[in-house]
């Protein structure tokens, strides 16, 4: 059975991958690639700007320009949205005198996830008056910042966007004189709750200086009390190591699991302690599991691009498996940005009539990116190629620029909470297993980067058949394995409705799963969460195609974790039990090499 994966990727109109020019990035302008005299002077260009311009993950200046220009020129010259917000303005007033004078606390209720006004403290006047003027005030320039005739879409949401940060910055919540919990902890304690938060803050900005990991989370290291199931690694090139599980079980199911993590995280989050680890959950199942941990890149691999991540990554590793378990086929699971990576080399397998998958898991992972979520708010032609010529620098996008990045898109839980608790009541919040492996981050190659944020965001070059292996294109259409697609109800950054519409570009059987939760939580969700809770439906080859609302209105809700049902699905397409395979394959050239985790997880 041949399950060799020989493919290259090359994305469209992008000049010869075999060109591995310094830091060259792919062009994907609508017309005739740019001339070899252009891209000597973008070099040049990128080589002054990289000395001149301050370090930093931050928004293009001209993209914020655009969206704020063509958000006020548009309003400025549209007289009817103009009387709307005039309008509102008066109902908001009234409603905020009202609220002062009769005191209805139900004028304005927070979203449910909004708990910066929970406490007893801000139903009584005049803080119920702050809170409500700040609810009055978010929901007035939610108004103005939307429907705004003859504004794009992108600049709509960025403005609005920029509205929540300016208004949750300004937030009552924030200061020591407007907020009577902080007021009466501070009255109570007698100002050693500042001292506190001042002693927090300066020791966080210590180790944010040196990149120490935050206080609490070096009790969290790999190898030691996280990513401890037994195994060793069997391979190794110079993007991964893959790791080869111990078995637990004293027969195994014939076909092996392939994990597919995201690069823009470290691997053990799908290994992080025993009780919530999704590998010993299918190594304790009887599965024989591998799993690709990828290096954490420095400027030496700038020009480590997409096509590499294919190749020494997927195909090195289904041919490494192939070798250890006997050309068996694969189970394959990608999480997030592996799982979009997965789908490509399932496309291209489909494609090539290849059995080398028997089933494909995708976790929180888009394949179209028409609707890719918040974080559509930092990609447009602007901000990619700002993003670039910060790049060109060090020849990798610094973990803590796409850190920063997410703390903005939820700055309200990663920043001003935050700063609340720690800083402001002076306590510190226990950091458990989940929120070190967060605070570890990792680097992304500059080409590999832009290729990303190019053919996927901007171009969406995979729902629409154009990406290419080989000079051929693929297109999601030709998997041939059976799906088991997972969205989470709270993710920012693959929204499920995004996720889900991989049923419309495939037309094989399929699963989908919406759990409870986000990005993370949702994923390392193990059995026994009190308040665990998903939504399920197959789907099968000839069905009426559901859109997303008609899917969650048909799927039946089921209490518990969503690692059962998988689990179970698996076991139906897997081929009974065998005996436990080797470890390794010395004979092959995959000799044993150091014990789980491996090498590269401890890269800074």
């Amino acid at each position: 059975m041949d399950i060799s994966v020989h493919a290259r990727l090359a994305p469209p109109r992008v000049p010869p991958a075999g060109s591995r020019e310094r830091g060259a990035s792919p062009w994907l302008g609508r017309g005739a690639p740019p001339s070899e005299s252009f891209q000597r002077y973008l070099e040049l260009e990128r080589s002054i700007a990289a000395a001149m311009l301050p370090m930093g993950g931050g928004i293009a200046p001209m993209t914020i320009a655009a969206a704020f220009n063509d958000w006020s020129a548009h309003l400025a010259t549209s007289a009817a949205k103009q009387w709307e917000l005039q309008e509102f303005l008066l109902t908001q007033c009234r409603r905020a005198i009202l609220f002062m004078l009769t005191g209805n606390d139900g004028s304005v209720e927070p979203l449910p996830q909004d708990k910066r006004f929970d406490d007893e403290h801000w139903h009584r006047p005049p803080y119920s008056w702050l809170a409500q003027n700040l609810l009055l005030a978010q929901q007035w320039w939610q108004r103005a910042t939307i429907n705004v005739p003859g504004v794009t879409r992108h600049h709509e949401e960025m403005v609005s966007f920029g509205a929540r940060q300016w208004l949750d910055m300004l937030s009552p919540s924030n200061f020591i004189s407007l907020n009577p919990v902080v007021r009466e902890r501070t009255w109570r304690e007698a100002g050693l709750n500042l001292v506190r938060g001042m002693r927090h803050a300066f020791e966080d900005a210590w180790r944010e200086v040196l990149d120490i990991p935050p206080a609490g989370a070096e009790v969290f290291t790999p190898g030691i009390n996280v990513a401890i199931t037994p195994g060793r690694v069997v391979l190794r090139n110079r993007l991964i190591e893959l790791i080869q599980y111990t078995p637990a079980t004293e027969k195994v199911h014939p076909e092996p699991v392939l994990l597919v993590p995201a690069w823009i995280m470290k691997y053990y989050i799908l290994d992080l302690s025993p009780h919530n680890s999704l590998i010993k959950h299918l190594v304790d199942h009887g599965f024989t599991v591998f799993t690709i941990s990828w290096k954490n890149p420095d400027a030496d691999d700038r020009d480590i691009g997409m096509e590499d991540y294919y190749r020494l990554g997927v195909r090195e590793s289904l041919d490494a498996i192939a070798k250890i378990v006997n050309h068996t086929r694969t189970h394959s699971v990608g999480y997030c940005l592996g799982g979009t990576l997965l789908s490509m080399a399932a496309a291209a397998l489909g494609r090539e009539r290849s059995h080398a998958l028997a089933t494909v898991t995708l976790l929180c992972a888009q394949t179209d990116f028409t609707e890719p979520g918040e974080l559509s708010l930092f990609v447009d032609e602007s901000q990619v190629s700002h993003l670039e010529d910060q790049m060109w620098r060090k020849g990798y996008l610094d973990k803590h620029q796409m850190r920063d990045t997410f703390r903005m898109i939820r700055s309200s839980d990663l920043i001003w909470s935050y700063r609340l608790l720690n800083y402001l009541l002076g306590e510190r919040q226990p950091v458990n297993d989940l929120m070190a492996w967060n605070a570890d981050g990792t680097r992304m190659p500059f080409r590999m980067h832009s290729q990303y944020l190019r053919l996927l965001f901007l171009e969406n070059a995979l729902a629409r058949g154009q990406m290419e292996l080989e000079g051929v294109p693929i297109n999601l259409a030709d998997i041939r394995a059976p799906i088991f697609n997972v969205g989470t109800v709270q993710d920012h950054v693959a929204p499920w409705r995004s996720v889900y519409r991989l049923s419309h570009l495939t037309d094989v059987d399929q699963t989908f799963v919406l759990a409870a939760g986000g990005h993370n939580v949702g994923i390392v969700n193990p059995p026994g969460q009190p308040r665990a809770s998903y939504r399920i439906r197959h789907w099968r080859m000839g069905e009426r195609l559901l859109t997303p609302e008609e899917w969650m209105a048909d799927a039946h809700s089921v209490q518990g974790s969503w690692w059962t049902a998988w689990v179970e699905w698996l076991r139906r397409h897997s081929s009974g039990h065998t005996q436990l395979p080797q470890m390794g394959a010395p004979e092959a050239g995959l000799p044993l090499l150091e014990a789980a985790p491996g090498t590269y997880v401890h890269q800074r």
